[in-house]
């Protein structure tokens, strides 16, 4: 008898441990997590925060939400995984399903991401909801295509977008889903030209948006656009831009946007993900990339100390 009281004895103590460990790594997990958010709750914050000043907190943008082995492009999934990680800005397209549903997906069609075929315009937002996703290397995953609405839910609070609008999808659907959801104050809209900035402006004149300025000819279209600079962020394209360039911008007030992904992401590769921190320092604010986690890791040490953008960062 007093065996079996040992052996139940022993046995209770070992699930308590075990429960109790489960309980330590869960909350260690939420911890992570939880230290990787960028809140903001208003349009007043966003231009705060995307309103350069010296003490500003380097960021990456996740192309297409970052994806990795197992985690697909412009996928929850893939933007949780990206946050695990770090702090981000997660760069998102949408397109448009043959009944009008908003959804995000890159390409025109579904063979290369999932593992159906054809257009996503001529597909009902049913048929595309039955199909699974892939991972950069051809892996079917578990994992399905989310909505505009979805991904716009599930962000507040948590992190900050970039909406890439595909060519078919009219500008005016978007922005009734960031109205529906409020998510005006994390969610800035793409613009690839003065002409759609303006339009998108007169939509909603408080966004923020994502434009094009390469150069101080570009730079003067916009100044004349009548669109205010606090709601400019300024790609400046995917080639790094002289120094004094990106100076000029700041002394605007202007965030910067270097495009890494592709010649620069692969330079990183062949020469060692320094060459990121380089990039910062010679001024870019943000570093849209397709490799956020390493980039990231490369140019923590440029955080500042004691930003005044860190009450953001959660």
């Amino acid at each position: 008898m007093n065996k079996l009281s040992n052996k139940i004895s022993v046995l209770f103590l070992f699930v308590a441990l075990w429960s109790c460990n489960t309980k330590n790594a869960e909350s260690s997990a939420e911890v992570a997590t939880a230290s990787n958010l960028t809140q903001i709750e208003s349009i007043e914050e966003a231009k705060e925060f995307y309103t350069w000043t010296a003490d500003r907190i380097p960021m990456i943008s996740a192309h297409r939400g970052g994806p990795y082995p197992g985690f697909p492009e412009n996928s929850i999934e893939a933007f949780e995984n990206v946050l695990n990680h770090t702090p981000a800005i997660i760069e998102f397209d949408v397109a448009l399903t043959k009944d009008s549903v908003l959804v995000l997906m890159h390409d025109n069609t579904l063979d290369r991401t999932t593992n159906g075929s054809g257009k996503v315009i001529d597909m009902t937002f049913e048929e595309i909801r039955s199909l699974r996703l892939k991972d950069k290397d051809g892996n079917l995953t578990d994992f399905i295509v989310p909505t505009l609405e979805e991904v716009l839910d599930w962000g507040k609070g948590k992190v900050l977008y970039t909406v890439d609008i595909k060519r078919e999808v009219p500008f005016e659907m978007v922005i009734e889903a960031i109205k529906k959801t409020q998510a005006e104050p994390y969610a800035a809209v793409i613009t690839y030209s003065v002409e759609a900035a303006k339009k998108v402006h007169a939509l909603h004149p408080e966004l923020m948006l994502s434009v094009t300025i390469r150069n101080e000819e570009e730079l003067q279209r916009f100044e004349d656009s009548g669109i205010p600079i606090d709601q400019w962020i300024a790609f400046t394209g995917t080639s790094e831009r002289p120094a004094d360039f990106n100076q000029i911008l700041h002394e605007k007030g202007v965030f910067t946007i270097l495009g890494v992904l592709g010649n620069l992401d692969r330079s990183a590769i062949a020469r060692g993900d320094q060459i990121y921190a380089e990039f910062v320092q010679k001024g870019a604010d943000i570093l849209a990339t397709d490799r956020p986690i390493e980039a990231a890791e490369a140019i923590k040490g440029l955080i500042p100390e004691n930003s005044s953008k860190k009450k953001y960062l959660k």
